[in-house]
Formats: structure tokens, sequence, C-alpha cells
């Protein structure tokens, strides 16, 4: 854990940031970037907003994969309940979870953890809790299990790409109910990539009640150790652009290929890659494509590129209709709350 994260006003300016508060859109940069009327730029922001093809800025808080270092992926037989489903929206470990026939399962969720010790602590407290039924009235849990420390490709705005290349094709491409032409797209990489996404030092500093400088400073030392990333927007489902399938997928590589993790770390159908050991599987990643039909192409694209190369891969289809829930910055917030009650 960094020292940093042992300091109580630190973790109210993370608080902050994390959050979104004292961050705003600069529409008179983006103006002048692109070269286009004020009003123009506010008129397009304001619909990528409210349709929410994209959230509002944030400081990403990435110490969280060095923090909850265990990324566990559990199958899960639950009731699709209300009592449920709150949990899953309100757990801090959740990042998220979705719809699935998988077998006995009916669920996929996407869990943070400090380690195994700490998984089963957690596990064990939902029934005790009440959080869910017990074990001897559902099938237990499945769980895949991948390290933070082991991510490969970390780039949830890649995808953008994709819209990028549609636009091209088409003259213009329909995301979340939300026209994207050619001037809306300028704007969504820009905002996806922090351009036109600024800081208010000032109104940071009126609630913390501190100095501008101080808090200006503290941030500064906060990107320096990469606690946080430079401020930015990113997709509400974090995977993947509106509309867009989510393709879950562990796959079995023969032989090391430096060819294909370079391809991989290019494709922009590839938001995050993880090093993992799981039976035969290898490789872990969470893909965008249109359709089931687009990605069986890029597989056959990929296999035909490196024959020889791929052994089993096992997949799961996650469509925007399955999501119950994604929100990492739930997670991060909670890890902020609780470092800030052990600091008291």
């Amino acid at each position: 854990m960094t020292d940093l994260l042992e300091d109580k006003l630190n973790l109210s300016l993370l608080a902050h940031i994390c959050a979104g508060r004292g961050l705003e859109i600069n529409l008179l940069h983006l103006s002048k970037v692109l070269d286009k009327h004020r009003e123009t730029i506010r008129k397009r922001v304001s619909g990528l907003l409210e349709k929410r093809v994209i959230d509002r800025p944030i400081y990403p808080f990435v110490e969280l994969y060095k923090e909850l270092p265990l990324l566990v992926i559990a199958y899960a037989d639950l009731p699709d309940d209300e009592k449920v489903r709150d949990w899953l929206v309100h757990d801090r470990n959740i990042f998220a979870a979705f719809r699935v026939r998988e077998g006995d399962y009916n669920m996929m969720l996407f869990e943070f953890h400090q380690g195994l010790d700490d998984y089963l602590t957690w596990r064990d407290r939902l029934t005790t809790d009440g959080k869910i039924p017990e074990r001897r009235v559902r099938i237990p849990s499945s769980v895949i299990y991948a390290s933070n420390q082991l991510i490969k490709k970390y780039e949830p705005s890649a995808p953008v790409k994709l819209i990028e290349d549609e636009v091209r094709r088409e003259g213009e491409a329909v995301i979340g109910s939300v026209p994207i032409d050619t001037l809306t797209l300028q704007i969504m990489k820009s905002l996806l990539n922090g351009v036109g996404v600024k800081t208010n030092e000032n109104l940071i500093a009126r609630d913390l009640k501190i100095h501008r400088a101080t808090v200006k400073k503290r941030i500064d030392k906060l990107l320096a150790e990469r606690v946080v990333l430079s401020p930015l927007c990113r997709f509400p489902s974090f995977f993947v652009p509106p509309d867009f399938l989510l393709v879950f997928s562990m796959i079995e590589l023969k032989k090391p290929s430096p060819e294909f993790e370079n391809d991989i770390l290019k494709d922009p159908h590839v938001s995050l890659a993880y090093q993992i050991s799981q039976g035969r599987y290898n490789l872990l990643l969470f893909q965008v494509h249109k359709t089931i039909e687009d990605y069986l192409v890029w597989e056959s694209e990929y296999d035909k590129k490196h024959p020889l190369l791929f052994g089993s891969i096992k997949n799961n289809y996650l469509s925007p209709r399955m999501t119950i829930a994604i929100d990492q910055q739930k997670v991060s917030l909670g890890l902020i709350e609780e470092r800030m009650k052990n600091t008291e």
C-alpha cells in the first residue's frame, strides 16, 4: 500500500476526484481544439452525457489494482430477485454482474478482493448475513481466479476506434440512440482521452477547507505516484460502448507469440487482457464486438494469421440486456472510504 493512502487529506481528496466532484468539461477548450462554436460543442456534449454514451469525467483510481489484486470471476446460482439485485448493485467488492445461461448457473459476477483469505471470508459472510441463500438450496459457485498484477493490456477506451471505423465507412453511427457524426466522434474521442476535462481546484479547496495550491500539489503527487490517472470520461459500462457485445474469452495459447501479443495490444476489439493460469487456459480477454457474427469473423482472422497457436477457447457472450450492474467507481470509492475509517 502506498504511503499516500495513509494520509486522511489525500483520502478525502481522492474521494472527491474519483467520484468526479470538482471536475468539469471545458467547452471553450474543446471549441478551440476542434475549431467549432462553443454552443455547438455544448449541445453535442450534452447529448453524449444525457444519453449515457459516455459518463461524466473522473480520475481513475488505478491504485485499486494493487490494493485489491485478486480478480474473481464467479458463475453463480442465485435468485434473480430484488434482494439479490440490490446486493449486487451495492456490494463494494462487486465490479460487475450479468445474467447468463452457463450450465446450472444464471449469473456471472466480477469481484475485486485483497487475496484468497479475504475472498473466502467475504463469501462466507454473505450467507451468514442473509445476502444470498445458503448453499443447501443452490448450486455452489464455480470461480476463476486472476491477478490484477498480471494485466497485459488496460485500455477501456480502445473500442472507440470501432465506432470511428463505422463512421468512416457509413458516414454516421448510432450509439445509445445518439447519432455519431464526425464532430461528435471527435468530441467523444477527446473526452475519452481527457482532452477538454479540467479540475476545478478552487471548488475542491472550498469543499475540503484547504488552500487551492495544496489541492494542486496533492493531485500532482497522486498522479506522479500513479495512484490515479489523469482525468477523463469513460463508457458507462467500462468494458464496452453502449449497444456493443462484451465477449469474455479464456484462451489456450499453445506457445509464446510476441507477434500475437503485439496484435492484441493494438487491437481495438480488446479493452483488457490478463495473463492467467486456469486449467488449460493462459490468456483472458475482454473483447468488444457488435454481434456474435463479428466475433466469429475476428476469431477466424486471428486463426489464419496465427496458425496452430490456439487450443481451446471458452467464451461468454454478454449483451447490454444481460447487465445487472457495472460500476468500478463503487469499488474504488468503497476502498477509499474504508481507508478513511482506518485512519481515524
